[in-house]
């Protein structure tokens, strides 16, 4: 269930060291002994001492050591180079995983590292003829290579992790490892050049102050030089939230994870869709199980609606569900390669009710994404309208028919969404993900990384444009008050503040005007290097979701009201993703304070590294925090739901001083 921090901070001792060195001594020194036997026995018979000679050697002819460097090189032998003080370090190999014989063990005594720029990562293809060698630079890319026993790609995937103290960095390369330096200028020099490979590896172009202004714009500088940059807001924030006396829980409590519930569910699970009133509802391969919320979760009600009494077994399982009209109603988005559009559920009577298609001007067009107006938009029971997105379209689609006639499921074609309002850009903007703040305004991710902010009134043009970091951004959310956001791309999550300063003195958000140059440096929430290798390298962040705070729900009868998030003092509290068999919690207040210890003697963007894992058996669909109107006494935050293809679990986040 819930894991505690993994055990690979442990300090590299220098009693480890030397009793490693003993060792490596005392192996060393048979080696020396057996070495000379062999000597002895093989030894070329022209080299004996002639009785002419006085029983000396001859004396062989002189060469310098670059001459028979570069004569070795010129056989193109498999022969590395004398490892030199300046570019060397001790390299440690980290064993028995997350487990309490987990230890580091001396892998070389004395690797030599080097950066180098080549089109090949496994070093047997890297024996090229001389016409390869003067291939295109934009085919190439910087290697990172340590002594004999590492040559991987400088990349994210590394996830390096830096101890400035220790004179130390861990990373990941089919394995975790670490490199100790003797100096901290070593340290500092390593940082340096594996940060100007990385940015030249994701940009493609060599790290200089001309190329961060061109990449990230004058407004954006401090993405890149984070030291300059104004992190007021992320104060400010702190502040308010330390004095709220509806805020989260202090920031040193600690907090146990415990499991509530845990069912099986149908097989071929696809989708979460938490409701924020009665129930939820996993969406599989034959159906919509539905669920009851509880304060400790969600517990099946053994109700199934069966897709083939109204969906079609032509269908394959819905990739997205779309819970509307105080969620009596769902939306179901057919797959890509399927393009059937959407077909509206009655949740109540099981049956599909509508089946649309999209269409603009009399054509045909696809959507890749659709979601609610806004965060609170599914408990509108008038709502006719959603949001849509593909690629180059961001757009808003009305389920009225536009001459108010009924529409007819028995005609001969699908009944056509009416496009109510949107924009189809005539460059491709790659658009990936998006998501809704509690009053419309919209966040859009991308494939280049950027990430744009579009007010509820306009998706013409994006009021601000967030340049991306060198990864695709592959799902966004934002905080009910639009005050926050968290992008998820394959190997980190970034953590956005929107706020900002105007002219006038008063204090807005990116959705509502432009920021100018007074923007903070986001903040990356990563794996540590033994977490990540434990995920799996095929498996990525997914999903990144703030914990659910809107809005607040007072029911009489059957009426409900809805209670703004901001009149309570109510804040997100918690960021949850996935990954693999992994589901991955940050404390959102951590993040925010600028004195966290994960801080300490950082360089670059501030990465958070304190987070709390909980493992499943299986790889995990979605995790997502119910509504906050679920939330127990003595609990910061309302249960963690964890969906798997086979069972879903609920858990509550408690507080323990």
């Amino acid at each position: 269930m819930g894991a505690a921090h993994s055990q690979e901070d442990l300090e590299i001792c220098a009693s480890d060291e030397e009793e490693y060195e003993e060792y490596e001594e005392r192996r060393d020194g048979q080696e020396e002994s057996e070495d000379e036997d062999k000597f002895e026995d093989s030894r070329d018979d022209t080299l004996a001492p002639s009785p002419s000679s006085g029983g000396r050697l001859p004396k062989p002819p002189s060469s310098s050591l670059d001459d028979v460097d570069a004569k070795l090189k010129s056989l193109k032998l498999k022969y590395t180079p004398p490892p030199s003080t300046q570019n060397s370090a001790r390299l440690f190999r980290y064993i028995n995983g997350n487990t309490p014989k987990a230890k580091w063990i001396t892998a070389e005594k004395f690797a030599a590292y080097s950066f180098v720029k080549t089109s090949q990562v496994n070093e047997e293809e890297e024996e090229e003829d001389d016409d390869d060698k003067n291939q295109d630079s934009e085919n190439e890319w910087w290697v990172l290579k340590v002594g004999s026993k590492i040559r991987e790609k400088v990349s994210e995937e590394m996830q390096l992790k830096a101890y400035k103290d220790q004179r130390r960095v861990d990373f990941v390369a089919k394995g975790v490892w670490a490199l100790k330096f003797a100096t901290a200028e070593g340290f500092a020099d390593y940082v340096n050049s594996y940060n100007s490979c990385l940015f030249e590896n994701n940009h493609g172009v060599e790290l200089n102050e001309a190329s961060k202004a061109k990449i990230f714009g004058k407004d954006f500088i401090g993405w890149a030089n984070p030291e300059a940059a104004d992190d007021s807001m992320w104060e400010d924030a702190d502040d308010i939230l330390l004095k709220s006396p509806q805020s989260a829980t202090p920031l040193r409590d600690t907090q146990d994870l415990t499991e509530a519930f845990e069912e099986a569910t149908s097989e071929g699970i696809h989708s979460l869709a938490l409701g924020a009133l009665d129930n939820s509802f996993l969406v599989g391969d034959s159906g919509i199980q539905v669920f009851k919320n509880m304060r400790q979760g969600i517990q099946g009600k053994g109700v199934c609606v069966n897709f083939e009494a109204g969906y079609g077994k032509a269908h394959s399982a819905p990739r997205k569900a779309l819970l509307m009209r105080a969620e009596t109603n769902m939306l179901l988005m057919s797959p890509m390669s399927q393009n059937r559009g959407i077909h509206q559920l009655d949740i109540e009577t099981g049956k599909v009710i509508s089946e649309w298609k999209f269409e603009k001007d009399g054509v045909d067009i696809s959507m890749s994404d659709i979601t609610n107006d806004g965060k609170g938009a599914q408990l509108d029971p008038s709502a006719s309208t959603f949001l849509g997105l593909d690629n180059n379209r961001l757009c808003r689609w009305d389920m009225r028919d536009r001459y108010g006639m009924v529409q007819d499921l028995a005609a001969a074609s699908a009944p056509v969404l009416n496009w109510a309002q949107g924009h189809q850009f005539s460059r491709g903007t790659n658009f990936q993900c998006f998501a809704t703040t509690g009053d419309g305004s919209i966040v859009v991710g991308s494939l280049d990384g950027k990430i744009r902010l579009y007010s509820s009134n306009t998706m013409r043009q994006a009021k601000t444009a967030f340049p991306g970091l060198g990864a695709p951004v592959t799902h966004v959310d934002a905080t009910y008050d639009g005050k926050w956001i968290v992008g998820t791309t394959d190997t980190y999550l970034i953590v956005i503040c929107t706020l900002f300063t105007d002219k006038a003195g008063k204090t807005k958000t990116g959705f509502e005007g432009r920021m100018g140059n007074k923007i903070a440096a986001p903040r990356l929430l990563k794996l540590r290097p033994l977490d990540a290798h434990l995920a799996g390298s095929n498996n990525k962040f997914r999903n990144a979701q703030f914990s659910w705070v809107f809005p607040f729900i007072l029911t009489t009868g059957e009426v409900y009201f809805l209670v703004e998030v901001t009149e309570d003092g109510k804040q997100e509290r918690h960021v949850v993703a996935t990954v693999g068999k992994f589901s991955v919690i940050w404390n959102f207040q951590q993040v925010k304070n600028g004195s966290h210890e994960c801080y300490h003697e950082q360089e670059g963007l501030k990465k958070c590294y304190c987070y709390k894992i909980v493992l499943r058996n299986e790889s995990i669909v979605d995790s997502r925090f119910m509504n906050d109107n679920f939330a127990i006494s003595g609990s910061p935050e309302a249960p963690l739901v964890i969906a798997t293809p086979m069972k879903v679990s609920s858990f509550s986040l408690s507080s323990k001083r």
